[in-house]
């Protein structure tokens, strides 16, 4: 059955999440971050979590619309497009986090359906802390042929990278991550569902893929300050397995009104893209 189109505009719920330093502290080390800001609490201010720790404070409302039997999706055909993320104010231990989800957007595309739903996140004074646009793609057969048919750059156009960044993805990285983020999806801890939905085997979450995207631009591009990370857009093309070694090359774009901007992909050890499009934005 095909996605239900008048399910467009529709609101959810509000969902609060408790933010605790064991939760902000695990989410880190779920994709080998060791950033002391995230650690240490004896610098100025108080150790503050990661920034792509909002998708744990959102995730409920997240699958609270994705999930929603008024609008139909097949989980089990379900995997993440895009993920578009604005940093707007810093998430601490001890903050009350409240998010709502709204769906954007649902269209059909040649080789299934994809859907798109924005959550806002605030904390307990009522300062907007994140704002996201998720974007699931639901398989429909044949392969998939991606978000947009917009030419896009390729590495000869953009030059020689600023950066080129390699990570090695742990074994165990998605039932870590997976138990950080409250994203247990059993096609990224389950060998068996993983290949019965279609896939190789088990797929690392595009989010830790991410996450692991985050620590490159806050260790090369931030100086290691995480309060400088003010976007991160991915748009995921292709599955990361655990145990693959990852390279991000980095583009210096533009630099407006106190913000510098950065494209970027993702590949896998085969030299092929698992991540396109990418946008940083970092504050100067």
């Amino acid at each position: 059955m095909p996605l239900n189109k008048a399910c467009i505009g529709k609101e959810f719920p509000p969902v609060t999440h408790e933010v605790t330093a064991e939760a902000t502290a695990k989410y880190a080390r779920a994709y080998n971050d060791d950033n002391p800001a995230f650690f240490d609490t004896a610098l100025p201010g108080g150790i503050v979590a990661p920034p792509m720790f909002a998708v744990v404070v959102t995730w409920n409302s997240t699958m609270t619309a994705v999930m929603d039997p008024e609008v139909g999706a097949d989980l089990l055909r379900l995997v993440h497009g895009e993920q578009d993320m604005y940093f707007l104010a810093p998430i601490r231990p001890g903050d009350r986090i409240t998010s709502r989800a709204r769906i954007t957007a649902i269209e059909t595309r040649s080789t299934g359906e994809t859907m798109t739903v924005e959550l806002l996140a605030h904390n307990q004074d009522g300062v907007p802390v994140n704002r996201s646009v998720f974007s699931a793609f639901i398989r429909g057969g044949g392969k998939r042929s991606g978000a947009s048919p917009e030419p896009r750059a390729t590495e000869a156009d953009r030059g020689e990278p600023l950066l080129c960044v390699a990570q090695t993805i742990d074994a165990d990285q998605t039932y870590r991550y997976a138990e950080a983020s409250g994203d247990r999806n059993p096609i990224h801890v389950d060998e068996n569902v993983a290949r019965m939905a279609g896939l190789p085997g088990i797929i690392v979450h595009g989010l830790c893929t991410m996450a692991f995207v985050s620590r490159v631009a806050i260790d090369n591009l931030c100086a290691r300050d995480p309060l400088r990370l003010r976007r991160l857009r991915s748009r995921f093309s292709r599955p990361v397995r655990p145990g693959q070694t990852i390279t991000t090359k980095v583009w210096p774009e533009s630099g407006d009104g106190g913000i510098r901007r950065y494209a970027y992909e993702t590949f896998n050890p085969e030299g092929q893209a698992v991540i396109r499009d990418g946008i940083v934005e970092v504050a100067a």
